[in-house]
């Protein structure tokens, strides 16, 4: 197979990148100039009647709805996107989250997944300062072909629910916490070293990834 791309001098759109991997080419919103940005989402709609991106501002909308009348913005995750034939939702991943404060990276992890064909169940706010509300939902997360634990401060949730499923869990720090988390290196640290089995582990805030290999994992289970 040859890979095909579109060439528009500042950037090259990826255009069989779902034939080589099984998923469009997304598109990282933040710091790209309007003109730029606003390019590379018309291409990418035209060719694929669809184009997700992460980490969009609402100024960033404004301007690319002028061009795509029905592209959708979520505030809370910063994603921009559309998409004319959505896919059926297969499956279940549970995206789990410790704190309130750590919801926007969470619904990054959760709208990736569901772009992607994922059905989607959301934990929120049962982090390990009040254990009981996590294990009140532990029959119902085990049920997920995968689980997504999102959580800042030390980033205890990802080892405690890997001691309570047995399906596999991606773990997702965040920078949220006072001065010694160090803006998430504290929780990407402890998830890195959970003594739990089955936890692997994505970049701080990268709730995108977390919902990619999610979904890649959700795949797999429904085949």
């Amino acid at each position: 197979m040859i890979d095909k791309y579109d060439d528009l001098g500042f950037a090259k759109t990826d255009t069989s990148r779902e034939e080589r991997t099984g998923f469009p080419e997304v598109v990282f919103c933040q710091g790209k100039r309007d003109e730029h940005l606003v390019e590379i989402y018309k291409n990418i709609y035209k060719k694929e009647k669809k184009v997700f991106g992460t980490r969009a501002s609402s100024h960033q909308y404004e301007i690319v709805k002028k061009e795509i009348p029905n592209v959708i913005y979520d505030e809370v995750s910063r994603i921009l996107y559309a998409d004319e034939a959505p896919l059926e939702k297969k499956g279940e991943v549970a995206v789990c989250c410790a704190g309130t404060a750590d919801i926007p990276v969470a619904e990054e992890a959760a709208m990736t997944a569901e772009f992607f064909g994922c059905h989607v169940e959301r934990y929120y706010d049962i982090g390990v300062s009040g254990i009981h509300r996590l294990l009140d939902k532990a029959d119902d997360i085990r049920r997920a072909n995968c689980v997504i634990a999102v959580a800042g401060m030390e980033g205890a949730l990802a080892s405690v629910l890997g001691g309570q499923v047995k399906n596999p869990i991606i773990a997702v720090p965040t920078s949220v916490g006072y001065g010694a988390s160090f803006n998430g290196l504290s929780a990407l640290l402890t998830m890195i070293n959970s003594c739990a089995n089955g936890v692997s582990v994505v970049n701080i805030d990268n709730g995108y990834g977390a919902g990619y290999i999610a979904t890649q994992i959700n795949r797999l289970a429904e085949k």
